[in-house]
């Protein structure tokens, strides 16, 4: 049993080492970081001088000497001066680390596109498109949140925390400096462990999102289906159904909130009343000057602005960390279908396939048992059966798509295993029996099968391909966009251009799977002989329902029930009178 591809279920428990694998992005710029660190220190310097120029500024402003106005205006100026220092100084700061961040969304997004295209076709089959955008998505918006504020936030208030309480111990005595850490632990305590208890709903709000994301692109996908079976209501009701639930989850995300950012509240409302209930008695007992009640009154404000932050910045790091969880478990999933360490990559120029004794199952449902079957070079070798039989599975483990469980594949004598993925897929070229286009123009969809094509070489592809006429008759010719998938092009006009895409690639071998299913006899007829022209000095893997179709071919295999059954040329297999005959008889009853 092949393991499950995207894991859509409820995500295991939240680890750190995601940290960890964000730190080499970090390190990438070493020099810029170490500048704005050192823009952060100078920032959190001038906050700290804040509360003592304003406290200075206060008593002079309330002494008997407060007639002369230059120390006054001195003061301020400094005030002012060390403002403007703070805030200018936390721009540079961000400015220098935004470079930071953005290449490391940068590399994390080009990282999981990398690899998405790596994992195998296990994953590809079972996964949710729309979800899984919009996880990738939430993930890398949360890298950036997370690598700002983790170095910028957490780390700099926590220093500023340590050195309020220093100041309130040595110049106000240790009772202002137990008031200030009681309130910073119980925030801080209070803050992750409600904040843990929110995480669950966070994650099943993301969850929700998710789920009423993917209805809306799967139904957008597949919006012919929709309007063949008249079904607009079911769907609209389906996607109402995922919406409810993501405004459940979003409500209890907020109900959730609320008790947290009440509780914060409270435990700072105390805080402040016992400071300034204090400070204000030793005011009147003549203890303790105005401007000293200013100043524990400016430390406490400036030391729970950033802390009520803190708060909020651990609460969206939680966050952050549930969305980015998702990303990394799509890193840490490997491919069932992995190269060698060292793999070959050998050019291979002659296309000699050899299937040999080849077992296969999947999901514990046996496809192929023992079969064997040749390609020589250059040949055209055909392969038939009923539905069901194998045959696409051939062409899927010939692309390496799968592993066989027992037995051997071929090419040139060297086994596929042994091959570096690029170097056996660059030598097949396919025609699919359902082509899928991207949501470009002709001529893009054309140079696909080699990026690297001229002009000339994609017209001549075309050409073989009998689709140069259909293409001179659309308005915008070559640059004609075909829709999502293809859908603007009907299903003979796609399957032409997934033949011209073929003939570009240039590859020594040739694998047509039902590849003129979707064309009518005339239609038929000219790509026949356009494939006949390609086929000439390459090998030949035909796939075929239509036994009309490769009566010419060099050898044709009957598999049924993932088994060979016949093997023989065409008029060899009508006298054998067996399953192939069966099947001629059927197709030709008029």
């Amino acid at each position: 049993m092949r393991p499950s591809a995207y894991f859509d279920g409820p995500i295991g428990k939240l680890n750190w080492q995601v940290v960890q694998m964000l730190w080499p992005y970090l390190t990438e710029f070493k020099a810029r970081i170490s500048l704005a660190l050192f823009c952060l220190v100078i920032a959190k310097l001038a906050s700290i001088g804040l509360p003592f120029i304003l406290k200075d500024l206060v008593d002079t402003l309330g002494g008997a000497d407060s007639q002369f106005i230059i120390a006054p205006i001195a003061l301020v100026m400094a005030y002012g001066g060390l403002r403007f220092l703070n805030v200018i100084i936390g721009e540079i700061r961000d400015t220098l680390f935004g470079r930071v961040t953005e290449r490391a969304m940068r590399r994390l997004g080009l990282a999981v596109f990398e690899h998405l295209h790596r994992l195998d076709l296990d994953f590809h089959l079972e996964r949710r498109t729309g979800g899984l955008s919009r996880d990738i998505e939430r993930g890398t918006s949360g890298i950036s949140f997370l690598m700002r504020f983790m170095v910028f936030n957490i780390v700099p208030t926590l220093l500023e925390i340590a050195l309020v309480i220093g100041i309130f111990f040595v110049q106000y005595g240790w009772i202002y400096a137990l008031i200030t850490l009681s309130a910073v632990v119980a925030y801080i305590l209070f803050s992750i462990k409600a904040t843990e208890w929110r995480t669950g709903f966070v994650r099943e709000s993301a969850k929700a999102d998710s789920l009423s994301n993917t209805r809306v692109v799967d139904s957008l996908l597949n919006y012919e289906t929709v309007k063949y079976f008249n079904n607009e209501q079911y769907e609209t009701n389906a996607y109402d159904d995922a919406l409810a639930q993501w405004e459940a989850a979003k409500r209890k995300n907020r109900l959730s909130l609320l008790i947290l950012n009440s509780g914060q509240a409270l435990i700072i409302a105390t805080a402040m009343t016992a400071m300034m209930g204090l400070a204000m008695h030793e005011v009147v007992d003549k203890t303790m000057t105005v401007g000293d009640f200013v100043l524990i009154n400016a430390f406490m404000m400036q030391l729970f602005m950033p802390l009520n932050f803190l708060g909020f910045v651990y609460r969206e790091i939680r966050g952050a960390l549930a969305n980015i969880e998702r990303m990394f478990e799509i890193l840490r999933r490997q491919p069932a279908v992995v190269e060698q360490e060292k793999p070959l990559s050998t050019l291979i120029s002659k296309g000699e396939i050899s299937f040999k004794n080849v077992d296969f199952q999947y999901d514990s449902r046996a496809i192929l048992n023992q079969v064997s079957l040749s390609v020589p070079a250059g040949s055209k070798v055909a392969v038939v059966g009923d539905s069901g039989a194998g045959k696409s599975t051939l062409i899927k483990l010939l692309y390496r798509f799968y592993d066989v469980d027992n037995g051997t594949i071929t090419i040139d004598g060297v086994n596929i295993n042994e091959l570096s993925l690029d170097a056996l897929r660059r030598a097949i070229a396919i025609v699919p029996q359902d082509t899928v286009l991207f949501n470009r123009s002709i001529y893009d969809n054309i140079l696909y099968g080699q990026p690297g094509a001229s002009e000339q070489e994609v017209k001549e592809a075309a050409e073989l391909a009998h689709l140069t006429g259909f293409i001179e008759s659309l308005p915008d010719k070559w640059q004609t966009m075909v829709g999502e998938r293809g859908l603007k092009l009907s299903g003979g006009e796609k399957q032409r251009v997934s033949i011209a895409r073929a003939i570009l690639k240039q590859a020594p071998i040739l694998v047509f799977d039902e590849a003129t299913s979707s064309l009518d006899s005339r239609s038929e007829k000219a790509i026949l002989s356009a494939i006949k022209v390609a086929e000439q000095g390459h090998t030949s893997l035909v796939v075929a329902h239509r036994l009309s179709t490769i009566v010419d071919a060099d050898m044709i295999v009957v598999l049924s029930a993932g088994k060979v059954v016949e093997q023989g040329t065409h008029d060899a297999l009508l006298s054998q009178a067996g399953l192939y005959a069966r099947l001629w008889s059927i197709q030709n009853e008029s």
